[in-house]
């Protein structure tokens, strides 16, 4: 069976900076979608469909994607990696209904500090454990510096908005959810890398990624609609429906980098690509009442500091890998 090719960091990097930049613009193409249906778990939904019809023609069309395809029965029957992997989908499913839960509650701000320190921690043991397709990692002082300096720089960015929040006694419960999609998001990225090498393309991972997101989402939309009926018709703007092939983005390149950037560093390029997405949003498409401040710029520009200072070998005294032994 084939497998991927490594991707130099220097490559790697920028990539997932790009991938990263696809969610902000996914947040606000599904939020426009439901605001239109009045209904966030119909939104929500609708994306994943959409994103799941790409991911069917993707492998159709595709030669990568069709021996993919083929390898989902080998791969599981063979028990090549643990079969819940197939269910990597649900966490996406998660992170957006704990977005569509509290969102309301916490803001954008502190659902995006929450989340990020979520990832980031994560980052460090998923990759410490060697869950993911690359193996272990070794936990450099710089890396776990570069991984706190990530999340000071993302609370830093988002700060101007965090005094829109309500009390303490509001939110403090609320925060728990996105900070647990957060950190649920670093295992994702670490399953869909490992299917993906098996498979021997992420197409086959990602696919599978929509499949289960799909059906989790629509067995609590079926249940939402049951207690409280539908919200409105699909709407005819077509640019509504562009947060599922942004999704596809995503899983796809992060799924693709983690073999060779292991988790954290994946997780720091997406938030990165995240932040400057963001930025440039409120520069050109601004939101109504949305400001481009000081604070927001320097932020973001220490996020990407931050990835520099974890991905830099530094192999200098005093910068030396921790293994989890003892000196001898």
């Amino acid at each position: 069976m084939p497998q991927p090719a490594r991707i130099p960091a220097a490559v790697g990097l920028p990539l997932a900076l790009a991938a990263g930049m696809a969610i902000p613009a996914q947040s606000r193409v599904n939020g426009e979608l439901g605001a239109a249906l009045d209904d966030s778990l119909a939104a929500a939904l609708v994306s994943f469909g959409v994103g799941l019809a790409v991911m069917i023609l993707v492998t159709a069309v595709l030669p990568r994607g069709r021996a993919g395809f083929g390898q989902i029965l080998p791969a599981l029957r063979e028990k090549r990696f643990p079969r819940i992997y197939i269910l990597a989908g649900v966490i996406g499913a998660w992170f957006v209904l704990t977005q569509t839960l509290t969102i309301a509650v916490l803001g954008v701000a502190v659902f995006t500090v929450a989340t990020v320190a979520g990832q980031t921690l994560t980052g460090l043991v998923v990759d410490r454990m060697g869950i993911g397709p690359g193996g272990r990692k070794t936990l450099t002082l710089m890396r776990v510096v570069g991984a706190v300096l990530t999340i000071a720089a993302v609370a830093w960015a988002v700060s101007p908005k965090l005094s829109g929040t309500g009390g303490t006694g509001d939110w403090l419960l609320a925060v728990l959810l996105p900070l647990s999609a957060g950190m649920a998001m670093s295992f994702q990225q670490a399953m869909n890398g490992t299917t993906g090498m098996h498979y021997g393309t992420p197409i086959t991972a990602t696919l599978l990624n929509f499949v289960s997101g799909f059906a989790a989402l629509a067995i609590l939309w079926l249940i939402k609609i049951a207690v409280s009926g539908t919200g409105n018709p699909l709407p005819d703007t077509w640019w509504f429906y562009l947060g599922g092939p942004l999704g596809c983005i995503f899983i796809g390149v992060s799924a693709m980098l983690v073999k060779t950037l292991g988790v954290l560093l994946t997780s720091l390029g997406l938030i990165g690509g995240q932040l400057i997405g963001s930025l440039l949003l409120d520069i050109f498409v601004p939101a109504p009442g949305s400001v481009v401040v000081a604070a927001t710029v320097l932020g973001t520009g220490l996020t990407l500091a931050a990835i520099v200072v974890a991905t830099l070998p530094w192999n200098m005294p005093g910068f030396r890998p921790w293994t989890g032994r003892g000196r001898r």
